[in-house]
């Protein structure tokens, strides 16, 4: 009986929101596509998307990542450092020298020089 009530209120909570989101629709014409368009306010694109950025702002945002990840690893084992000691310790050390092999390898490339 549990199972059947389930499904019946299941079927139509679907149903209802399947006809609120039909009707709005039904009355309104299709706009034409310059208006559908996402790039320019409605315009033609003259490029790709990917040939807006240059390549060189790739390797920063792999740097961003890489310290972001850090933080976020960082906030949790502050608080985890209490409870374990010396092993969360050297979990960290681990993982800092992970990453400070990609910064060295980062600085070794130049990323950070901006031209």
């Amino acid at each position: 009986m549990e199972l059947l009530t389930l499904v019946i209120i299941l079927s139509l909570a679907l149903g209802a929101g399947l006809l609120i989101q039909w009707l709005p629709q039904r009355h309104q014409p299709i706009p034409p596509y310059s208006q559908r368009a996402p790039f320019l306010g409605g315009g033609t694109p003259d490029t790709h998307a990917w040939n807006r950025y240059h390549i060189r702002y790739y390797p920063m945002t792999l740097l961003l990542i890489a310290f972001e990840m850090e933080m976020m690893f960082m906030y949790p084992w502050a608080v985890v450092f209490v409870e374990k000691g010396m092993m969360a310790v050297m979990e960290m050390g681990m993982f800092l020298a992970i990453l400070s092999v990609g910064i060295v390898y980062a600085w070794r490339e130049g990323v950070f020089r901006w031209q």
